[in-house]
């Protein structure tokens, strides 16, 4: 029997890959619920927003957009937009050709929270960046560009 431990650059890259992916998801996540947490409307949940966020970004959709965009059945998105729509935050407009086709658009209201939301959550990261010193935010600066070309994967 061999007790012998792979002492090979390739097992300790391994680990270190491992080692280090777990660091980057748990400070990703972690930094991730930070920013959730600074939005305009404590009630509204992260898929209310989300929901929100992509009408702002993207432009009005049919509830089978948004259901696909958000990867969501259209149920499930069917109920988060009539809850956003009871609050106020959003609107279905009929289609004037084909009555069974509906957009749904936010409402000015929606934009409000959504505007305000982005202007909490891009202060706190301003106040965290005031903090760092020049070389860590350099190396943030750096490092967004690597994140993205992973997120982008």
């Amino acid at each position: 029997m061999n007790d012998r431990v792979d002492e090979s650059p390739l097992h300790d890259q391994s680990h270190d890959f491992s080692a280090a992916a777990s660091e980057l998801r748990m400070a990703t996540f972690r930094l991730a619920r930070r920013l959730r947490a600074q939005r305009a409307v404590d009630t509204m949940s992260d898929g209310q927003f989300a929901v929100l966020a992509a009408l702002t970004v993207h432009g009005a959709h049919t509830l089978g957009q948004l259901a696909d965009r958000e990867r969501v059945t259209a149920p499930s998105m069917n109920r988060t937009v009539s809850l956003l729509e009871e609050a106020g935050y959003l609107t279905r407009i009929p289609d004037d050709v084909d009555r069974r086709r509906v957009t749904i658009d936010l409402t000015e209201y929606g934009r409000r929270i959504v505007d305000e939301t982005v202007r909490r959550r891009d202060a706190f990261v301003e106040e965290a960046l005031a903090e760092l010193s020049p070389e860590e935010r350099e190396a943030l600066a750096r490092a967004t560009t690597i994140m993205r070309k992973v997120a982008d994967r």
